[in-house]
């Protein structure tokens, strides 16, 4: 399929298509009409020398300098070059990806004024593979992701570095290799191609994906730690959650009575506990907070995705030039903060159900942890350790970045959203968080395994997912392969797409 990108219904799912897959993109035969039609209104401004910000004038604190007709035609290349001033490694290929179409489809709304050459070189660079190197670090998410977007600009002169086809290589030789032409850059379009926060919107859109489908694996892994720990399932019945209204808490119980559906602990024939622990009956509200919070990030994500995020903005049919701030990251840089910090909060709900199933004094029947062999052998006391530590380190990038701004460029821009600091860290949160979930299906597997009664269907195919990557412990082994495989597997999906062949697809909230 190719991703039509007309500027208005642009998804998450086709951010990740075209990022992760290599899905084509084209630029919508309207769009590039609209984009001609502000392209007209600027030039004949531009003939008529009205001041506009970044056109004929400098920017941030130079924003009172006039610039000359001969500046005016160099100034773009200039912007460009003084704003690729980033540092450190390369930014992942799917991010900047992500980032290259998020900015593609702000240009199809027709008000940034740009030449339709632009956005149509980006398309062009995604279709044939061609990946600008863009340092990870050095945007504080306001006036746009400024220096990231401008290494990835380098590319419109036939500057910089790319990856093509598993390669780093000059990005002129690629694109005289793959035929697209170097549009170059004429007035306004360097600050077009960076005025946005759009790599921290790219980031955002896959980062939302992957905790969208991370927390219903959450969601099955407390299914099979319930089963293994003899759970009471009464706190999970419908009516108890629809009572209070969350959605996201009803969606969670839904999908815990969907896993565990045909378990002899739902049937009743298991003697359970009156009240479970908190780690295990609050599930759902603690879950269901998160994908509360999920539902409000999807919102403003694709708000962003298909919304006018640059400075200034040219509105042909008024003749109008609008400056402001729609640069500005905070609208997604919150609430990406806020899912980092959520998905943290219920990596602590696994570790705490781990902690139960290990402990003998805690996991109703199951030898201490979790092996038969106690003083030999030390089963998976250390799995624990290593859940731990990617817990603190979680907690620690929890702190929000939305109250960090420090301001720059002689206080002219003195708040900023420190938004890349929020999507980089919730990605490592993420990461964590898989690691976190691996170690507690492992030990949800082993507890399972040592229980004699019939688990539902949705729990029998999560321990045979599991068991596809991970063998039971009969006897100590170094751990960190399993582990690591585990943690791949969950960063697959695998247990997610064993448990929905095997049972329908789990519910979302959003």
């Amino acid at each position: 399929m190719t991703i039509r990108v007309d500027g208005s219904h642009l998804t998450i799912e086709e951010v990740v298509r075209a990022a992760r897959h290599g899905e084509r993109v084209e630029l919508a035969p309207e769009a590039i009409e609209r984009i001609k039609a502000c392209r007209a209104m600027l030039e004949k401004k531009i003939q008529a020398h009205e001041t506009m910000y970044g056109v004929n004038t400098g920017i941030g604190e130079f924003s009172e300098v006039a610039l000359s007709d001969d500046q005016v035609q160099q100034f773009q290349k200039y912007l460009i070059y003084n704003h690729a001033a980033g540092i450190g490694e390369p930014a992942p290929v799917e991010h900047v990806r992500a980032a290259m179409l998020s900015r593609i489809n702000v240009h199809a709304k027709g008000f940034s004024g740009c030449r339709p050459e632009i956005p149509l070189t980006y398309a062009a660079l995604l279709n044939a593979g061609i990946t600008p190197v863009v340092c990870e670090k050095g945007s504080v998410g306001a006036c746009g992701d400024l220096a990231p977007m401008s290494q990835c600009a380098l590319s419109l002169m036939g500057e910089g570095e790319c990856f093509c086809q598993g390669k780093r290589m000059p990005t002129r030789e690629a694109m005289e290799q793959a035929g697209v032409p170097v549009p170059g850059l004429k007035a306004r379009d360097g600050l077009a191609a960076i005025n946005g926060s759009n790599l921290i919107t790219g980031m955002a859109c896959l980062e939302l994906y992957d905790a969208e489908r991370w927390v219903k694996q959450a969601e099955i892994a407390a299914a099979m730690s319930l089963e293994a720990l003899l759970a009471n399932m009464r706190p999970y019945e419908a009516k108890l959650h629809e009572l209070r209204g969350f959605r996201g808490a009803i969606t969670c119980a839904a999908n815990l009575r969907a896993v565990t559906a045909g378990s002899d602990l739902v049937t009743g024939k298991l003697k359970v506990k009156v009240q479970d622990a908190y780690s295990m009956r609050a599930t759902p509200q603690v879950v269901g907070a998160l994908r509360d919070q999920l539902a409000h990030a999807r919102k403003q994500i694709e708000i962003e995705l298909n919304g006018v995020a640059d400075n200034p903005i040219f509105v042909a049919e008024e003749n109008k030039v609008y400056t402001g701030a729609n640069f500005q990251g905070t609208p997604v840089s919150l609430p990406l903060d806020v899912v980092g910090a959520g998905v943290a909060m219920v990596s602590v709900l696994s570790e705490r159900r781990l902690n139960r199933l290990l402990n003998p004094a805690l996991s109703v029947g199951l030898p201490a942890f979790l092996t038969k062999g106690a003083g030999m052998f030390s089963g998976h006391m250390l799995s624990q350790y290593t859940a731990d530590m990617l817990i603190v380190e979680q907690r620690i990038l929890s702190a929000p970045s939305y109250v960090q701004s420090i301001p720059a460029a002689a206080d002219q821009e003195d708040f900023v959203s420190m938004g890349m600091n929020a999507a980089l860290k919730t990605r490592q949160i993420l990461e964590n968080a898989n690691g976190v979930l691996a170690i507690e299906f492992i030990a949800a597997a082993q507890g399972l395994d040592f229980r004699e009664f019939k688990p539902g269907e949705g729990t029998r195919a999560a321990h045979a997912a599991v068991r596809k990557v991970v063998a039971h412990l009969e006897e100590d082994r170094p751990l960190f392969k399993d582990h690591n495989a585990m943690r791949d597997a969950v960063r697959a999906c695998a247990v997610l797409d064993a448990v929905e062949a095997a049972i329908g697809e789990l519910k979302s909230s959003w």
